[in-house]
């Protein structure tokens, strides 16, 4: 008889025990080693697994039994990485990497998070050291022969996390709180060397704009941004914010100074936003005026007296100015194309405006 050369190795032979079939070596693995990764937000999600293949084996209730923890995979333990704190359905999990079990059962799965994430299967498991537990619904789904995890039903704050293995899926929702995570994140960025211009300020308040979250940070965003460069841009957003932050007069101040300092092809789009975005036709005209009164003779300037006009309905005069626009030097094919269209428009007597 052939004296085993490691105690470990004989000890675990006389006890019956399977090893695994790699222990020393890096060789090839019958379940081969994979990974899905899915960036929900700011936060990436990464699920490390082997997968197991059915070989023409009864796979639930017989290879994986019912009612029983299983790895969620082939090998040492499937584990599940979280760069930033995340909810699964709908439960709160705090960043980190955790142990994937499951357990399986006919209508009904128990995912769960463990905290101890490099166990080899689930051999060792313990419940005491759960830091989740969820319950989800199998559904039938096209043969898979080796196990995969994918990410499905994308959206911009959550991912469907799916695990797909013979004739079945099981799928847990995974969400972030994106904005809150970006907001956060932003407040790191901004402390590097972006802090010396007035764009990643801008840019910031901007986001908290137009998500409205944390607008007080964002008016600090745009007062930072206007201390590097006052510009249009960031005078805008900050009225905008102390609009949102109900302040009327600071907001109608910081509205002023942009008009002020805009140039008419800034003042001319701000006023395009206004009709096609917020429906505030009322505003816009009003700012039309302004670029006509500073620079008529300019591209912004025919434009803005042609919508003026048209919405007056002097449909001829609104057509010399846009004809008038086209005719000005360094107009690209695509704009000239479009002023044909509004040229087209108003012959046909149709407000441009609307």
């Amino acid at each position: 008889m052939r004296i085993c050369r490691y105690l470990g190795i004989c000890t675990a032979f006389a006890a019956g025990v399977s090893l695994p079939a790699q222990t020393f070596l890096n060789l090839p693995e019958e379940s081969q080693r994979a990974a899905a990764m899915q960036r929900i937000g700011l936060t990436e999600v990464t699920i490390a697994y082997h997968r197991p293949l059915v070989k023409g084996r009864k796979v639930w209730g017989g290879l994986v039994p019912y009612g029983q923890v299983w790895r969620a995979g082939a090998n040492e333990n499937t584990t599940i990485q979280f760069s930033g704190a995340v909810s699964v359905e709908g439960r709160a999990l705090g960043k980190g990497i955790y142990g994937l079990h499951m357990i399986p059962g006919p209508d009904e799965w128990t995912v769960i998070f463990s905290k101890a994430a490099g166990d080899w299967g689930s051999f060792a498991y313990d419940r005491k050291e759960d830091a989740l537990r969820v319950t989800v619904k199998p559904q039938p789904a096209e043969f898979h022969e080796a196990l995969a995890y994918s990410f499905d039903d994308l959206k911009a704050d959550s991912a469907v996390a799916t695990l797909r293995w013979e004739n079945l899926a099981v799928p847990f929702r995974i969400a972030a709180d994106t904005k809150q995570s970006v907001v956060d994140n932003l407040r790191s960025q901004l402390r590097g060397g972006i802090q010396y211009s007035w764009e990643g300020f801008q840019e910031a308040a901007d986001y908290s704009l137009q998500n409205k979250i944390d607008l007080e940070q964002g008016l600090k965003w745009a007062d930072q941004s206007i201390q590097s460069e006052d510009r249009f841009e960031n005078e805008i957003a900050k009225s905008r914010l102390l609009e949102a932050l109900n302040r009327a007069p600071d907001a109608a101040k910081a509205h002023q100074r942009a008009l002020e300092i805009g140039n008419p092809l800034q003042l001319y789009q701000f006023a395009r936003r206004l009709q096609l975005q917020e429906k505030k036709q009322d505003d816009a005209m009003a700012v039309f005026r302004i670029i006509v009164k500073r620079a008529p003779g300019g591209l912004a300037g025919h434009l803005a007296q042609g919508r003026l006009y048209s919405a007056a309905g002097n449909f001829d005069g609104a057509s010399k100015e846009v004809k008038a626009a086209q005719a000005i030097p360094g107009n690209s094919d695509q704009q000239v194309k479009a002023l044909d269209s509004l040229i087209k428009r108003l012959e046909n007597k149709e407000d441009i405006n609307q």
